[in-house]
């Protein structure tokens, strides 16, 4: 008497993605077909490329603006010319050494197989080779606008700011002056993302596997034909929700750290000049 044994069908298909769907309803969709695990998909290349990219973007910005500042007569220091170019390199250098960390972290974010960190790895490489970790880079380079603006209206802002501090008696910063900070880089990153957005949807579809997406205007072109203009800003309110805060602590913290190391400079170049000249004034006597 034979054992009779069922033929496996065939996988189910993973669910089709949701289109044209609130953040709330995007969410729902990914917590009913994926579970918990699903919201927080790529965060662990999120972790590991935020430190590397912030550290690298703000060294350049700073050098470049020192550099500038440098070369170019008094009248023209801390102009939004030099903002410009210092923001345009910084965001050049930072996103071609750290594209690789967030194209994993795209891919991550859309794989439904569970594959984990080195299966999206090989089947990167597989595709192009080493060239495939920069599919992407030249709309990171478009991107570059978004940080332009960014800090050309940032630092308008901040200047608006030290204005009025200059009326305080005090030069002493409080946690009034890093809250401005904060709302100058809320402003100037939500105007900037509502202008450069589109860039954002070029190279998350480019990110993608297949080679539908091709070059960065081919890939606007092709959303634009195919999903109209709203297809260039799918997405924008969750990239808002995301950015604005995130970019608010970050220049708040940054103003705060560069605050802090430069008053401990200043504090122990005074006290070293008082000790040198107590010692000075010692060895006279003697």
């Amino acid at each position: 008497m034979g054992v009779h044994t069922a033929s496996a069908g065939p996988l189910e298909p993973p669910p089709p993605r949701p289109t044209g769907l609130t953040v709330w309803g995007c969410l729902k969709h990914i917590w009913v077909h994926e579970g918990p695990r699903g919201l927080f998909r790529g965060i662990g290349a999120n972790l590991v490329g935020v430190a590397p990219s912030r550290a690298i973007y703000f060294w350049s910005y700073s050098t470049a603006k020192q550099r500038l500042n440098r070369s170019l007569p008094p009248p023209n220091r801390d102009t939004p010319f030099v903002h410009v170019l210092s923001a345009a390199s910084a965001g050049f250098i930072s996103s071609c050494v750290t594209n690789p960390i967030w194209l994993i972290k795209t891919r991550l974010q859309l794989d439904r197989s569970n594959g984990g960190l080195l299966t999206v790895i090989k089947s990167i490489h597989s595709e192009k080779g080493m060239a495939g970790f920069w599919k992407g880079v030249t709309a990171s380079w478009w991107g570059i606008s978004e940080t332009m603006i960014h800090f050309v209206i940032y630092e308008y802002l901040k200047k608006c700011l030290a204005e009025r501090q200059e009326l305080r008696r005090t030069k002493e910063k409080t946690t009034i002056d890093f809250v401005g900070f904060m709302l100058c880089g809320a402003v100037s990153k939500t105007c900037a993302t509502c202008v450069a957005y589109p860039h954002e949807v070029a190279r998350t579809r480019m990110r993608e596997s297949g080679s539908k997406y091709r070059t960065f205007w081919q890939t606007l072109r092709v959303v634009g034909r195919e999903e109209g203009r709203r297809g260039l800003y799918r997405g924008l309110a969750t990239q808002l929700v995301r950015q604005i805060p995130n970019t608010a602590i970050m220049m708040a913290t940054y103003e705060a750290t560069v605050y802090m190391l430069t008053k401990y400079l200043k504090e122990k170049r005074a006290k070293n000049v008082q000790l040198e000249a107590i010692s000075s004034k010692s060895s006279h006597s003697q």
